[in-house]
Formats: C-alpha cells, sequence, structure tokens
C-alpha cells in the first residue's frame, strides 16, 4: 500500500529552494490532493493552467466565513424555525437531548458540506489539521463546538502563537481539559500538561527525573497556576441573552510569581491577572522547540511521516526559521513547503494513505456525483455519509484522544492505521456502491455521474485516453503498461480501440439514444469500480 517502505534511495532533493522543475498535470494534481479533498479533473488542469505560484495564491485566499449551520428539520424548537441558524438560540431546557441531537446533526452536515463545497481552497484542510492538533472530542454541547471550530477556521494559516491563546480560554477547551476546574487552592494540571507535550514544544527524550528536554514537571506544575481562574459559561444556555463564552475569576486565581526551569530559561512570571495567561505563551514561544515541533507535524500532514535526518535538517530546520522570522504567521512557512523541491520530488507523490474523510470525499467529488439539493435533503444526506465515514474510524468532531488520530503520531504505523479489515471493506462499500447502483435516497440514487465524468476528460472517444484520464485524476503517479493494459480490457473485453470510437461517437450524435447511453455508462461504471478499489486509490 505504501510505495516508499519498498524504496531504499532517500530523497535528494535540496530541502525549501523553490521548485523548478517542469510544472505538469500531475505535479498540480498532487499539490491540490494534498491541500484540498479531492480535486476533480476541471480544477486540476485549471491548475496546471495557472501555474505553481497562481495555484499557491488561489490555495490561500482570504475567504470570509461560512455562513452558520442550520436548523434542517427540527419542527419543535421555539427558537430557531427550520431554515434558520441556532448558533445564537438558547435551549428550552438544559441538556435537551431532542434540541442538543438535531444541532449536533446541523454542525456535522454542515463541515461536511464545507468540505464538498470548498472549491480551490487550503483552509478545510487546515481546519481539520487544526483539530487534529488540538484534538478536541466528546463535547456534546454543539454551540461550544461551532465556537471552537470556526476559531480554527479563522486562523487557519494564521498566527499561531495568537490562536493557542485564543485557544487556551476558549469554552470548549476549557471544558474538554478541565481548565474550569482549576484554581488557586486546587490547581488541574490536564491543560498545562497538554499545552506543552502536545500543542507547542512537544515532548523531548527523558533527561532526568521529572524532565522532558523541552519542559519539566516543575513547567507543568507552575503553568497550571499562572492558568487558574477562568470559567466558561452558556453551556446549554436558557438565557436568550447569553452567548457562550469564558471569565476570568480573580478570586480564583493564584496571584503568587511563578517561576519556570532551565528550559524556560528560569523565565519569572509576575502576577498579572487575566492577562497572565499571554504573557505565559509569549514565553513559551520564545523557544525554538515551538515552530520545529508544529513545523513537523505539518511535515507529516501534507507531506510524509518519516522525518529522516536530512530531512529535519534541510527541510524542518529552515521551515521553522521562516516560521519564527514571521512571528509564527503560518501562511509563510506552509507557502515555502507546498512550493518547494521537495515536496514535489518523486518520493513524496503518492505514499500518503488518504485518511477516510479525504478519501470518502473524493470517491464524491472527482467522480462528479451530485448531491441532493434542497436544505433537508442535503442536510440528511450528508449526515449519513458522515456516519459512514465513521465506519472507516475517522469521526469529525470525536478524534480518538487527546493527541489527535494515530495516524498522525503513532509509530511505526502511521498512516497505516487507516487501513484494516474493517475500514478497508468500508471503503470497498462506498466505492462500488457509487460506481454501481447507486445510493438510495429519497425515491432516488445517487452516484457518479459517468457521462460528465467521461466529457470533462480530453479526448472521451478514444479508450486509451480515457483510462489515461481517469488514471490522472484518480491516482497520484502514472500508471504501469501492464495496469493500462488490464484496464482496457475491462472498459472493452477483446475489442478493438475503434469499436469504442465508433460507439462514443454514434452516442454524441445520437445523445438521446437510451441503448447506447446504458452501453457506455455500463462499461463506464465496470471500470470504474475496478479503479476505486486499486490500491493506488487509497493513496495520496
Amino acid at each position: 500500500m505504501d510505495k516508499r517502505t519498498s524504496l531504499a534511495v532517500p530523497s535528494t532533493s535540496p530541502g525549501l529552494a523553490p521548485f523548478s522543475g517542469e510544472w505538469t498535470y500531475e505535479k498540480a494534481g498532487h499539490l491540490l490532493r494534498r491541500t484540498t479533498f479531492g480535486p476533480n479533473p476541471i480544477q486540476i488542469e485549471d491548475a496546471t493552467q495557472k501555474g505553481l505560484t497562481g495555484t499557491l495564491e488561489q490555495l490561500f485566499v482570504e475567504l470570509p466565513l461560512p455562513e452558520p449551520p442550520l436548523n434542517s428539520y427540527y419542527q419543535n424548537d421555539p427558537y430557531v424555525p427550520v431554515g434558520e441558524t441556532w448558533i445564537n438560540a438558547p435551549y428550552v431546557r438544559t441538556g435537551d437531548i431532542n434540541t442538543q441531537q438535531y444541532r449536533n446533526f446541523s454542525l456535522r452536515a454542515w463541515t461536511l458540506g464545507l468540505i464538498f463545497d470548498e472549491g480551490v481552497s487550503i483552509r478545510e484542510k487546515m481546519v481539520l489539521f487544526w483539530h487534529n492538533h488540538f484534538g478536541i472530542g466528546n463535547i456534546p454541547e454543539p454551540t461550544y463546538v461551532y465556537i471552537h471550530i470556526n476559531l480554527l477556521r479563522t486562523y487557519a494559516w494564521g498566527n499561531f502563537k495568537t490562536l493557542v491563546k485564543e485557544v487556551t480560554i476558549d469554552p470548549a477547551m476549557l471544558r474538554f481539559l478541565n481548565g474550569n476546574q482549576n484554581t488557586n487552592r486546587a490547581p488541574n494540571e490536564n491543560y498545562a500538561r497538554e499545552l506543552l507535550e502536545l500543542y507547542t514544544v512537544g515532548k523531548g527524550d527523558l533527561a532526568g527525573p521529572g524532565d522532558y528536554t523541552t519542559f519539566t514537571e516543575t513547567d507543568v506544575s507552575e503553568i497550571a497556576k499562572i492558568l487558574t481562574g477562568w470559567r466558561d459559561f452558556g453551556y446549554y444556555s436558557q438565557n436568550p441573552e447569553l452567548r457562550p463564552g469564558q471569565i476570568f475569576r480573580p478570586q480564583l486565581h493564584d496571584s503568587s510569581t511563578k517561576q519556570l526551569s532551565a528550559r524556560f530559561n528560569n523565565a519569572v512570571i509576575p502576577n498579572a491577572g487575566e492577562q497572565e495567561y499571554k504573557n505565559l505563551v509569549d514565553i513559551i514561544f520564545e523557544q525554538e522547540a515551538v515552530a520545529r515541533y508544529i513545523c513537523r507535524k505539518l511535515y507529516r500532514w501534507f507531506v510524509y511521516y518519516e522525518i529522516d535526518d536530512a530531512t529535519e535538517i534541510d527541510v524542518i530546520g529552515p521551515m521553522a526559521q521562516i516560521l519564527i522570522d514571521h512571528d509564527y504567521e503560518i501562511k509563510p512557512a506552509l507557502w515555502a513547503l507546498l512550493g518547494s523541491q521537495h515536496f514535489f520530488d518523486i518520493l513524496n507523490i503518492g505514499p500518503m494513505i488518504k485518511n477516510p474523510i479525504d478519501f470518502a470525499v473524493s470517491a464524491f467529488k472527482q467522480t462528479a456525483v451530485t448531491l441532493p439539493e434542497g436544505l433537508t435533503p442535503k442536510y440528511t444526506f450528508l449526515g449519513r455519509v458522515f456516519q459512514f465515514i465513521g465506519l472507516m474510524e475517522m469521526t469529525y468532531y470525536n478524534p480518538p484522544n487527546v493527541a489527535g488520530w494515530k495516524a498522525y503520531y503513532q509509530e511505526p504505523q502511521y498512516y497505516r492505521t487507516w487501513i484494516n479489515a474493517t475500514t478497508l471493506t468500508a471503503r470497498t462499500q462506498l466505492t462500488d456502491l457509487l460506481s454501481t447502483r447507486g445510493i438510495s435516497f429519497g425515491g432516488q440514487r445517487y452516484g457518479i455521474d459517468v457521462m460528465t465524468l467521461l466529457r470533462n476528460l480530453q479526448d472521451p472517444d478514444d479508450p486509451n485516453a480515457v483510462i489515461t484520464g481517469l488514471a490522472k485524476v484518480l491516482f497520484p503517479q502514472s500508471i504501469t503498461e501492464a495496469q493500462h493494459t488490464v484496464l482496457k480490457d475491462i472498459l472493452i473485453p477483446g475489442l478493438p480501440d475503434y469499436e469504442w470510437t465508433i460507439e462514443y461517437g454514434q452516442f454524441e450524435t445520437d445523445p438521446e439514444n437510451s441503448d447506447l447511453a446504458i452501453s457506455i455508462e455500463s462499461k463506464l461504471r465496470t471500470l470504474l469500480q475496478y479503479m476505486l478499489v486499486m490500491p493506488e486509490y487509497h493513496l495520496s
């Protein structure tokens, strides 16, 4: 499944040097597969014409925040009619299960809809990156989750330092890691520990008792004191005037002077009340380890999980320096990575196993599957797709633990975590449904629009061009001659090429001929069903 496991020759590309090779359809497809969810043939061709710089500019275009999620079906919410948003609405009673359920359903369908409708933008890939980085899960209050995810979306490629400050007192995070229970009489160390170990400097090798190279146990206990006094409010609020937020309670704050360890240059942090947490974050971000840690995570998200000594020196180091030089603005460092020789090295094209969200959405978007129209049908359909992705062992808003999904940190499996007997079956079930009879919903079936997909290819009247064109969209690298032969035998078994050319030409002349349409569609569906279960389709 992972082509790089059999490749003994390491990459020789010169780190973050700007890419200077030939800009091709394959290179454009590689960039879009890593930065968006399932680019289609038109988007890849457009990126090929725009060039690398033009495509990067499009990926990083600043966008307004999306319109909020809507009530798509629930009739009994006195504050939110169907078709309107619930994000500022109170609950009828605390923990009302029906209101909670429909709003959570709405949030999930809305989220998946944003991914489907992303266009050529890196934003949704970055939102999922940050969601994995901060690892919040099991927060049942949908308004809290909406506020949190919009925070991540606001800073998608913005300032990492500012984002950490905002997340530190975010209502959902205060609940998730018990910051709302952190007092001067009983400091709670949960968030303090993860702030260091998972969110900023990372946990280095054990250097001594309670010393992890990048921080110490003393730092954890001192930081817990610094963060005392914050509370969230508005959890399942029944007050129409009260929107969820956070508040600082001075009487619960440890007002003593705190001192960090030598890992933070023995920094002394005097009492600064509600501003103290910001001073703390500024001190943490003085450490180069922060830049290197987040750059490694970005590398594993966008390039590959293996970071050898050469990559650490030639890629992570320079990338971290760009981040530091730009005061932790993510965009310049990420732009340098995505526009580098290293990113487009042949060894980095295709070794990543798609995560379930990427796999499922790609199966829809790359094959011209049309979604139902109308608020209720679309949300309901997206809700079902959301649940189906869960069978592949990835559920948005519910990462398995505070560290996120194992595929991005757990050695030695990393991306291979996504593939097992259960998840592979679910993946195959999805692509088989889309390529054959479609997904039954509302009295209709939603599957691959094979004729639209065919017309979006160059030279659809040439069976060789059809196979090559589909492979260029669906697979990260070119197929072999042997694979091409097998695929052509599936498309036109035992027939000469001109048979396809004649049949397609007749259809173009007489598009209302149902017999011709059925014949061509049947051949294409059989071909696509096979291609979508090939190992290459699981790769990015």
